[in-house]
């Protein structure tokens, strides 16, 4: 990504988790990065586009980094410990583009589907990693989708702390929290 492009991606990313999606015009998104229209069009067609783009992107990372990591493990309970601490970590160095996926979730809009499609996306994975985790008897017997759309929910868990705490909060801190109360029910008793 050149320089131009990852300005005005940074400016949308600020500008649309601050004021939303709605309340970001293209002119603020141009004013902000000090280029003109012609420049921003060049690189994206539309505000829609810069939108599908950063979406995408955070939700890349937060599946690459799932991928790489998980495949470092045998055991599906430290599959999960290695996701959730994974989307704690996502909370706090891109709070933005949570801010950006959460909050246009709901609504009936094109925008709000891709975001809805994204994240099942991304909640399909875990539930991959959950169901082998049940029929390797690592996981005990459960609503898969359940327990998929808690480890997720996970996020929005950090990111309401983070934003009511108003603090720089401490990963580990965090982890151990949701390690406490999560991965112990998750585990599989022998």
């Amino acid at each position: 990504m050149n320089k131009t492009k990852r300005k005005i991606f940074e400016t949308s990313l600020k500008l649309f988790a601050e004021k939303g999606y709605e309340n970001t015009s293209i002119e603020e998104i141009t004013a902000t990065v000090g280029v003109a229209k012609g420049t921003l069009y060049y690189h994206f067609s539309s505000k829609e586009e810069i939108f599908y783009f950063l979406v995408e992107e955070g939700i890349k990372l937060l599946q690459n980094s799932v991928d790489i990591k998980t495949s470092k493990y045998n055991n599906y309970v430290d599959k999960i410990k290695a996701i959730i601490l994974i989307q704690i970590k996502i909370v706090k160095k891109y709070e933005d583009i949570i801010t950006i996926l959460l909050s246009q979730f709901y609504g009936n809009e094109k925008r709000n589907q891709k975001c809805k499609e994204y994240i099942y996306e991304y909640i399909n994975k875990i539930e991959g990693i959950v169901k082998e985790g049940i029929e390797a008897k690592q996981i005990k017997q459960g609503d898969v989708k359940i327990y998929a759309s808690e480890i997720y929910g996970l996020i929005g868990s950090c990111l309401l702390y983070k934003l009511n705490e108003n603090i720089d909060f401490n990963i580990e801190l965090v982890y151990k929290h949701f390690e406490e109360t999560i991965i112990k029910g998750l585990k599989e008793e022998n």
